[in-house]
């Protein structure tokens, strides 16, 4: 199996408990913010790129940092978007963080803005556009547990496991 998967994902989507699940049952690694930030010396985009353009030479999962676009000339890189309700995101975050609903929903507000600028800010697209992704998948309608399912599902259908 030569597969990478870019994953991009709004804020409380359960993005991350997918792509663990999706670790686990294909035997490859996640590779996260912390992740990329903790291999760097320096924090610059640059350097960034290239550490995920390396990554990517391996079967591997990458969350976020714009990894859809640095790998996008790729055959081998299949980009996923999750989303979900703002209202299912706030929950989760709410609960994930012990947080109350106020101070959760402004933790979504500002972490989707963040986001949004950083992927804009890199890649001069706009962050969830549904042409810079092969699937999207909606955590609220399908359920986080499905997502890793559907996902499998497809990528054994598609012969690319």
């Amino acid at each position: 199996m030569k597969l990478v998967i870019t994953m991009s994902r709004r804020y409380g989507t359960g993005a991350s408990v997918i792509a663990e699940e999706l670790s686990r049952r294909l035997d490859i690694p996640v590779y996260d913010k912390a992740y990329i930030e903790h291999e760097l010396d320096g924090k610059s985009y640059d350097s960034e790129t290239e550490l995920i353009k390396r990554l990517a030479d391996h079967p591997c999962i990458i969350l976020g940092r714009c990894a859809s676009e640095i790998l996008k000339d790729r055959p081998d890189v299949f980009n996923i978007y999750i989303s979900a309700a703002k209202e299912d995101r706030i929950r989760r975050i709410m609960q994930k963080e012990s947080l109350p609903y106020e101070e959760a929903r402004a933790m979504l507000e500002k972490n989707d803005r963040e986001r949004s600028n950083y992927y804009n800010q890199h890649t001069g697209k706009v962050w969830g556009d549904v042409n810079n992704y092969h699937m999207i998948l909606d955590t609220s309608a399908l359920g986080i547990e499905n997502c890793a399912n559907i996902l499998m599902k497809y990528f054994e259908r598609m012969e690319l496991i």
